[in-house]
């Protein structure tokens, strides 16, 4: 059964900003007078009139399981769980661009006694997230829009190959909260990017969020995370098939010989750890 009330401490109304509640069965809502329906799942969409961009399909989030389940990226979870602890265990962890919920649910195993809000634009991520882990609150939104959460009341933000709205994660940040950043370095999976199939990583995206957050952060750490992973040709389309390269390469996918399919590829990326600064 869903926890309203563990649920609306995270929130606030997308509408006028003021803390939700539980106001009924299956409904959160504020002083104001605004009502939110929560799914029967257990999530609450807080969209407010929708978005211009898309969630991951069903599909990218079935090839993303594969790849995670597989364990082709728990150095990178490990390494993300460690980040969201650094200083004191965080309590209270929000995944922004949360998917299946892997990240969060390795950072909760860290701390012990501490809860997660999975936030993602897709509804059928959120589904999945919240039902992985019963610590896990749910939350559709867009990190693009101001955020329903509630001022200075997260420890912790992962943001995982995901977009990054550095001003609200402020915002929602306690006094000593971190943001942990991961984005992949121009070799990530570079292997796969000289088949032609997958789109190519600017070079410096560490660099580029150091330099974007300066006014907002402090950098903590920064580690860079790389190996070289075996494949099979199931893991590859895995891979393939789990981010944007799905929608913007999928042709040439389809279309590219097996025989060109590597038997490995580098997995390379930084992680950031940023401070709130006041």
């Amino acid at each position: 059964m869903t926890d309203l009330a563990r649920l609306s401490a995270w929130l606030r109304c997308p509408v006028c900003g003021d803390d939700l509640s539980p106001a009924g069965p299956l409904v959160l809502g504020c002083t104001n007078g605004h009502r939110h329906d929560v799914n029967k799942r257990g999530y609450v969409s807080l969209l407010g009139g929708g978005s211009r961009h898309l969630g991951d399909t069903a599909d990218m989030l079935d090839a993303r399981d594969r790849v995670l389940s597989s364990g082709a990226y728990d150095p990178i979870a490990q390494a993300v769980a460690a980040a969201a602890s650094v200083g004191s265990p965080a309590r209270r962890i929000l995944d922004a661009g949360a998917g299946t919920g892997h990240y969060l649910r390795a950072a909760l195993a860290a701390a012990d006694g501490s809860t997660g809000l999975a936030m993602d634009l897709s509804p059928a991520a959120v589904a999945r997230a919240l039902r992985s882990d019963d610590r896990i609150d749910g939350l559709v939104a867009d990190t693009w829009r101001p955020l329903p959460v509630r001022s200075g009341t997260v420890d912790a933000i992962l943001d995982v190959f995901a977009p990054r709205n550095l001003p609200e994660f402020h915002r929602v940040l306690a006094p000593a909260g971190r943001l942990v950043v991961v984005v992949p370095r121009a070799d990530h999976l570079g292997s796969l990017r000289d088949a032609g199939t997958m789109l190519d990583i600017p070079a410096d995206k560490a660099d580029d969020v150091l330099a974007a957050s300066a006014s907002l952060y402090a950098p903590l750490t920064r580690e860079h995370v790389a190996y070289d992973l075996p494949v099979t040709s199931g893991l590859v389309d895995a891979l393939r098939g789990m981010g944007p390269s799905a929608r913007h390469a999928a042709g040439a996918a389809a279309n590219a010989p097996a025989s060109a399919a590597p038997t490995t590829t580098r997995v390379s990326v930084d992680v950031l750890t940023l401070a709130r600064l006041p």
